[in-house]
């Protein structure tokens, strides 16, 4: 096997910034994705190889990748993506790492984690903003507190959306919100929980969300009972509740398309200017059955800012070292400290 390795969706907006700094640091991936016009344009501004390749062709994907050691997919939503490409991966022993932040691609990863062993490949989703920081925490609170049995995570995050990120929540509002409950991921309605947090920048009100650390902040920790939330105003959570009673409509593929059309075309995502500007605002806190209790915080560079940083991070080390294979999570790949390295990045303060 080559020591190529592959950008798949990487004309998307996270996708490019990735490549972009990936031609800065002198690396050469291959790009890749489904649509020609974008991908030419995009391998004229890298100079890098590029590949067409479609998730509906499987043996032209497998022939691709058998001369690939490592595929960093950024094409969201990555339950359309992922276990197409993940299981291709195994096929052909090609490491798999993505950008996802959806619990259902953390799930179906680590169901995959024995193939992943006898196939000598290293799988690891969610090696972004989804969710690294959230995960380092999770792994430092764990280790600050080793009976903890309740662990909340959450950020405050000011940029705008990409496209991809308003597209990948729109298609997942049909399934609701999620919590982790003695060890089983439960659904329950969208803003399920409110409550007050300072997340470091002053006390706010919050809600849960559908995050991607109900799954794998399990994983990494064991932890049985995770919630994960965000600030919101009384008004969005009051949205959001009418929303939950129509989320089956919400589901129907001619709303999906509709409402896709107007992000494309409202949607742009956030400048260089304001990823520079913003700071993420990271927390969270752990119980045990004593009712004792830890909380940890940090900051980070703009969400998009550390999804590039730390994906190429992993990609080199996944690259460059030798690692058990097996299935995942990215602090148990990399480390609790590893958010901590990234440019941006406070340490992680546990009281």
């Amino acid at each position: 096997m080559s020591g190529e390795w592959l950008i798949y969706g990487a004309y998307g907006y996270t996708g490019q910034l990735i490549a972009l700094e990936a031609r800065k640091r002198g690396m050469q991936p291959v790009i890749g994705g489904r649509t020609a016009g974008p991908l030419t344009q995009l391998a004229g501004k890298t100079g890098f190889r590029h590949v067409v390749l479609d998730l509906d062709e499987p043996k032209r994907l497998r022939r691709h990748l058998e001369d690939i050691s490592l595929v960093l997919n950024c094409a969201g939503p990555f339950s359309a993506t992922a276990p197409d490409l993940i299981d291709a991966c195994i096929d052909t022993g090609t490491h798999y790492l993505d950008i996802t932040g959806e619990i259902d691609v953390f799930e179906y990863a680590q169901s995959r984690h024995a193939a992943a062993k006898n196939h000598g490949i290293v799988i690891c989703p969610g090696v972004g903003f989804d969710v690294v920081p959230t995960d380092c925490l999770a792994a430092t609170l764990k280790n600050a507190m080793p009976d903890g049995t309740l662990l909340a995570l959450g950020f405050d995050a000011r940029a705008s959306l990409s496209p991809g990120t308003a597209k990948t929540t729109l298609s997942r509002l049909p399934d609701g919100g999620k919590i982790r409950v003695d060890g089983e991921i439960r659904t329950v309605p969208l803003a399920y929980r409110t409550r007050t947090i300072d997340f470091g920048n002053g006390a706010k009100l919050a809600m849960t969300i559908p995050w991607g650390d109900v799954s794998t902040a399990f994983h990494t920790t064991g932890i049985p009972n995770i919630t994960t939330w965000i600030p919101a105003s009384e008004k969005l959570i009051g949205q959001l509740k009418r929303i939950d009673r129509l989320r089956r409509i919400l589901g129907w593929g001619w709303v999906q398309r509709l409402v896709r059309r107007q992000i494309e075309k409202k949607v742009h995502g956030p400048t260089q200017r304001e990823r520079d500007a913003d700071t993420t605002y990271v927390w969270g806190e752990l119980r045990n059955d004593a009712s004792d209790l830890r909380t940890a915080r940090l900051t980070t560079a703009n969400g998009y800012t550390l999804t590039v940083l730390a994906s190429i991070e992993i990609c080199q080390y996944v690259l460059t070292h030798t690692v058990t294979p097996g299935a995942y999570t990215p602090a148990a790949l990399m480390g609790s400290k590893f958010v901590c390295t990234l440019p941006g990045s406070s340490q992680i303060d546990v009281i």
